[in-house]
């Protein structure tokens, strides 16, 4: 049951203390905290090195070039010593109690492979809410597909526990800046054994220069997304690709309008229209193409 908690970490030097100081004394013996500094350029480095000063032999650390949060925990799988994980964002923290319920969940769920736990968000005014899992289906297919497309299942880096069979079917895909997890997360749902734990793990704080809310890495991935997911994914649940593909389509609309990209507001509407009539029937969304189209942008 030893687990390795990965922290990657991309310029995030004021924040990187309270989640290292939030896992530390949490660490059983055979545990590791393992900090991946994807080639930081403000205080990230000199933190790194004051904790290691206060926590002698305590955490591993490496440093890398920059390459995305991807390629970050990708490296920290590589380096792990234990075939248990959680990736902390270096802006979050694990709740005082977190590995504690994971070790004795554990010992009740032992064919699990993925734990999926719930956690506190915390927005820039210090608002706060409790997030719990939903009751998992009890079909792989239904868990995949209400992660995808009816959202009724959410998994949350920091609140989750994935074994390291889980990336059997393939790592963080590093070519994406932004849902690099979503593929990860559906394989992991894909699996037959994943379980819940109804208690919160890590507490995620939201603000807004966060990658979740950049459209432009958003951009890059493009619909290319549909491809990673369903590349890793077995045959039984390729029926559900057509609609996560309109479903990208029509997120990447709502994200370009948003940023008042135009041309990429079109592109992305279209495309939905072409993968399914029926998006026209979506008020909401056609209300903004029809204000796209008559040149009237205004929210």
């Amino acid at each position: 049951m030893a687990i390795t908690v990965v922290i990657p970490v991309y310029n995030y030097g004021y924040a990187l203390a309270r989640a290292v100081r939030s896992v530390l004394p949490q660490l059983a013996a055979d545990d590791e905290l393992l900090i991946v500094d994807d080639g930081s350029t403000d205080t990230t480095a000199a933190v790194i090195e004051a904790l290691q000063g206060e926590f002698r032999n305590q955490f591993r650390a490496v440093r890398k070039e920059n390459g995305g949060a991807a390629s970050a925990r990708n490296l920290g799988i590589e380096m792990a010593r234990c075939d248990w994980f959680i990736f902390l964002d270096a802006d979050d923290e694990m709740t005082p109690n977190a590995l504690s319920l994971i070790r004795h969940h554990l010992l009740e769920n032992t064919d699990t492979k993925v734990v999926i736990g719930g956690h506190w968000t915390v927005d820039e005014t210090g608002h706060k809410r409790m997030h719990l899992p939903a009751s998992l289906p009890d079909s792989a297919f239904d868990r995949v597909r209400g992660y995808l497309l009816d959202k009724s299942l959410s998994i949350s880096n920091g609140a989750s526990l994935l074994h390291r069979e889980v990336f059997a079917a393939g790592l963080y895909p590093e070519h994406f800046r932004n849902a690099e997890d979503i593929p990860v997360f559906a394989q992991a749902m894909a699996l037959g054994s994943v379980s819940t734990l109804r208690e919160a793990l890590a507490i995620v704080h939201k603000h807004g220069d966060s990658l979740r809310h950049d459209f432009h890495s958003s951009l890059a991935g493009g619909v290319g997304l549909v491809d990673e997911v369903f590349g890793r994914l077995p045959s039984e649940f390729q029926s559900l690709r057509a609609s996560f593909h309109k479903q990208r389509c029509l997120s990447l609309f709502r994200s370009a309008y948003i940023a008042r990209d135009v041309s990429a507001a079109k592109q992305f509407y279209r495309q939905a229209v072409a993968s399914d009539w029926r998006v026209l029937l979506k008020l909401s969304y056609l209300r903004k193409a029809i204000r796209l189209w008559m040149g009237r942008l205004d929210g």
